[in-house]
């Protein structure tokens, strides 16, 4: 049995917040993409206004790496963000009536996508709230929308467990910064960082953003590795940000009791 976070030996936490891509619900570009891709084409030809199905990927495939770069400048960038790019780049954004449908078709693409949980997820949240522990959610949405991400957690009956979120694009900031984990903290009641610990898969975002607020950081590393621990100065460090690794590192949802000292 894992050994529990050194502050939790002798109380485990008040509350513990969550990372959602690739630590509650495994991630997967290309069902969304293609996703977008059919509800925009059939929006357009609703319209008479058809597009080369190519240019339309290459169009939501680059909206993605826009994405990115705003994500690690931590600039914002929603679902409409998205769409307004490859509304752009096909040349479409002078005519509302196809602007107002691309939007709508692209930020609704993705809500009837089914989605995978990650591993023994859903046992280790219902011991959680067993123990009395407040559950939280810190997530930076992509261009799927927040709504849609508690769809999906409803829909594998998980959305209940939650008794409070943070999602990036209702709070106004991404991960790493503190706004969004204090927000979190906040919502669960107003928790001191100390008595709190969050779960997330990524060094740059979970760990050093939890770890820079006071929060105990577990690196859940069973779909997504990201093992190597942000360095100052090196390739993966952000300006500012400090050599941080995790307080524990776990690859399977079922050993998080442990750590957090709940035997």
């Amino acid at each position: 049995m894992p050994e529990p976070i050194d502050r939790f030996r002798t109380q485990p936490p008040t509350a513990v917040t969550f990372d959602f891509w690739d630590t509650l619900v495994r991630s997967d570009l290309m069902p969304t993409r293609e996703a977008r891709a059919t509800a925009v084409a059939a929006a357009l030809a609703d319209l008479d206004r058809a597009v080369d199905d190519d240019a339309l990927a290459g169009a939501i495939a680059e909206a993605g790496r826009d994405y990115a770069e705003h994500w690690h400048a931590n600039r914002q960038y929603t679902a409409e963000d998205g769409a307004g790019f490859v509304l752009r780049s096909l040349g479409l954004d002078g005519d509302r009536a196809v602007v107002d449908a691309v939007m709508s078709a692209f930020v609704q693409a993705a809500a009837d996508i089914e989605v995978e949980i990650t591993p023994n997820i859903a046992p280790t949240l219902r011991r959680l709230r067993d123990a009395g522990v407040k559950i939280g959610i810190v997530c930076d949405v992509g261009m799927t929308p927040s709504v849609t991400l508690r769809g999906y957690l409803d829909s594998h009956g998980l959305l209940e467990l939650f008794d409070g979120w943070s999602f990036s694009d209702e709070v106004g900031v991404f991960k790493p910064d503190p706004v969004i984990f204090r927000h979190a903290l906040d919502g669960l009641g107003g928790v001191e960082p100390e008595r709190a610990a969050h779960i997330g898969d990524l060094n740059r975002t979970d760990i050093a953003g939890a770890a820079a607020v006071g929060m105990a950081a577990v690196r859940y590393a069973g779909v997504n590795d990201d093992g190597h621990p942000l360095l100052e100065g090196g390739p993966e460090a952000d300006p500012g940000v400090l050599a941080v690794t995790a307080d524990a590192v776990i690859s399977d949802h079922a050993a998080l009791p442990a750590v957090l000292g709940l035997g």
